[in-house]
């Protein structure tokens, strides 16, 4: 794992993040928070690991004892904090609350179970609760070189998986057999794990979240192909790319092409001080002057780097400006229930002056 990736100095940028904030520390669990502060992919388990970030004074990391031996063979052990193991007979939360003191608010990590939650506002009944991301949030958008290495070799990998689809595509299959091919190809190209397979044949393609189903896949039918998983590293892939078994109905192959347009539209906007909100308008204004504005029924894109959804959003009513280090899709949609749909989906990262395209295979609809 490259050390840069996860750089000691992200724990103090967090605590100064934290003390600008006016909370009084961080409480961060098991999940992306936890990992891109520490490098540390806990295993999410009922007994609380917990890195408590305290606006002043020192971090230290509350750690089951039969936890101590992964948690001091992460990349946290590099950071030099106290791991503070406890036993079964102990109360945790009290543990933390006891080493904090009387704060008067607190920040949870974004992914905390309830239950934690729960648990550390019986133990610290006088600290208000707010979410961690409202301080990571402006860290985690801004990807460093490193980060945007990662999220390039993940969506070089899911790029290969792309150009496998073609020979698991075939008339007579159904979703979910050509869905196993392609998990299995997820993992074969590098990913840690399958994040998510949508295989969506014919009138399902018009489902943006369709779930492999039974259906069998017919000659002449759109597929559209929504891809995605988890590297090594912890940084996520996402790609859709669209399908046709034989010849497609010509209405498809003619808002397809519209579709294309506002892809390259959308994406061609991408520059630093350009808003979210107006990479979403240059994708909807070519699909609205088509007339499919009611066909495209979600937002162009979400960021994306240790979760596949993460801010920005590409969203209208966003009016956060973009910023070189910002990573996220572009994927807007036409939808046509009960007959099909499609989709086209690349990540693209804002440079100095452009986005980057990490996705490189053809946009152009494949004909199998």
């Amino acid at each position: 794992m490259p050390t840069d990736l996860y750089p000691v100095t992200r724990l103090a940028d967090v605590r100064e993040a934290t003390e600008r904030s006016g909370l009084g520390a961080l409480l961060l669990t098991p999940g992306p928070d936890l990992r891109y502060v520490t490098g540390y992919d806990a295993m999410p388990l009922e007994r609380l690991t917990c890195l408590a970030v305290p606006a002043s004074g020192d971090p230290f990391l509350m750690v089951p004892r039969l936890e101590l031996p992964a948690a001091e063979h992460s990349p946290a052990s590099r950071l030099g904090i106290e791991f503070v193991p406890w036993d079964e007979t102990d109360d945790p939360y009290a543990l933390v609350a006891a080493r904090l003191g009387s704060l008067a608010s607190v920040g949870l990590a974004d992914r905390m179970w309830a239950m934690q939650s729960l648990r550390f506002r019986d133990a610290m009944p006088g600290a208000e609760q707010r979410l961690a991301g409202t301080v990571l949030r402006e860290l985690r958008m801004r990807k460093s070189p490193a980060e945007a290495a990662a999220l390039a070799e993940a969506g070089a990998a899911i790029d290969v998986v792309h150009t496998q689809v073609p020979q698991f595509l075939k008339p007579g299959r159904t979703e979910r057999e050509v869905g196993k091919d392609i998990a299995e190809a997820i993992v074969a190209a590098g990913h840690e794990r399958v994040d998510f397979v949508i295989v969506g044949s014919g009138p399902n393609g018009a489902s943006p979240h369709h779930e492999l189903s039974d259906r069998v896949i017919q000659a002449g039918e759109p597929v559209v192909v929504d891809i995605g998983g988890t590297m090594p590293t912890g940084y996520c892939s996402d790609s859709t790319r669209v399908y046709a078994v034989g010849e497609a109905p010509a209405e498809f192959v003619a808002y397809y092409a519209v579709l294309k347009r506002a892809q390259e539209a959308a994406c061609d906007h991408v520059r630093p001080g350009v808003t979210c909100e107006s990479v979403d308008a240059a994708a909807r204004e070519v699909i609205e002057e088509a007339g499919f504005g009611d066909r495209f029924i979600h937002r162009t894109g979400h960021g994306i780097g240790l979760e596949t959804h993460e801010e920005p959003y590409i969203v209208s009513g966003n009016t956060e400006l973009l910023e070189p280090g910002f990573a996220f899709s572009i994927e807007p949609g036409i939808y046509l229930p009960g007959r099909h749909g499609a989709r086209i989906e690349d990540i693209v990262i804002c440079g100095e002056t452009a986005g980057e395209l990490l996705n490189n295979t053809t946009r152009e609809l494949v004909i199998v």
